[in-house]
């Protein structure tokens, strides 16, 4: 009897050790040539120059936005900081507003019969008036101020780290916020912010690149390289990084400049 139970053992072992060595259920598979994953490439784009216009040499740009038929734009540093509404064709500063000797003064975004207007580090941002420059009010952050656009719901406000936060228009209130990446992390340095047709734009500071950002996700769709675009424009002499894109909307123009350049540009995108 007990010979037959240990036959019945090694019997039902051997049987085990076959299925064992010949099933490839756990076996690694060799990769199929025809199946690969493939990450997508950031698009960077390069521009060409439509139009060059004069910009004020002393102005230390910060904000730029156009409105109806109209230029505005933010200037910084302390003691020299201001909100201008400018002539396009000549550069000329038509209507100006100094603001206090301390405050620096940051983006700006024009929404409705408003324009707001950061400060750096002064956690503050200043209502006016869009037709007189009047101060309505303010409204109160507890980061620093970068850049500022309107999406047409929400204010989206940039404070030079990889996150963009998404605000009420009317309170200043932050909604959320989303995390600006690309295949090599988180993006920096967000400056001056447009938003363009569904996508942000936004000055990466110290570069001479724009980032163009999803506002669901926060991904990088793509660059545009404007790193010669002082030499090809005519720029000669010591001047600062580029900052400052504003969109006419009903013209389709696209404009940049950059702190204390004398020339501003309408540019238009060209592909890879």
């Amino acid at each position: 009897m007990k010979r037959t139970a240990l036959c019945i053992l090694l019997f039902s072992f051997a049987v085990i050790m076959f299925y064992a060595c010949n099933d490839d259920t756990d076996r690694a598979t060799p990769p199929d040539d025809n199946d690969t994953t493939t990450v997508d490439t950031i698009p960077i784009y390069h521009y060409r120059i439509i139009n060059t216009y004069p910009h004020d040499p002393y102005a230390y740009t910060q904000g730029l936005a156009w409105y109806g038929d109209t230029l505005y734009e933010g200037t910084g540093l302390n003691r020299f900081s201001t909100l201008r509404k400018v002539d396009l064709e000549t550069g000329d500063v038509l209507q100006v507003r100094h603001l206090g000797n301390e405050y620096f003064g940051e983006g700006i975004v024009v929404f409705g019969d408003t324009i707001i207007q950061l400060t750096w580090t002064n956690n503050v941002a200043f209502v006016y008036d869009r037709e007189s420059f009047t101060q309505l009010g303010t409204f109160g952050y507890p980061t620093q101020g970068w850049g500022i656009t309107y999406d047409g719901h929400h204010l989206i406000m940039s404070d030079g780290t990889a996150h963009l936060s998404f605000r009420d228009p009317h309170t200043f209130v932050e909604k959320w916020q989303v995390y600006v990446h690309d295949d090599e992390g988180p993006v920096t340095n967000l400056n001056e912010l447009e938003y363009i047709n569904g996508t942000i734009y936004a000055n990466k500071y110290l570069t001479q690149l724009i980032v163009m950002i999803d506002p669901g996700t926060g991904e990088v769709t793509g660059w545009i390289d404007c790193s010669d675009i002082r030499e090809v424009g005519g720029i000669t002499g010591p001047v600062d990084v580029m900052n400052g894109i504003a969109y006419d909307v009903d013209g389709g123009r696209l404009f940049v400049t950059g702190k204390k350049w004398p020339k501003l540009f309408e540019i238009e995108l060209v592909g890879q």
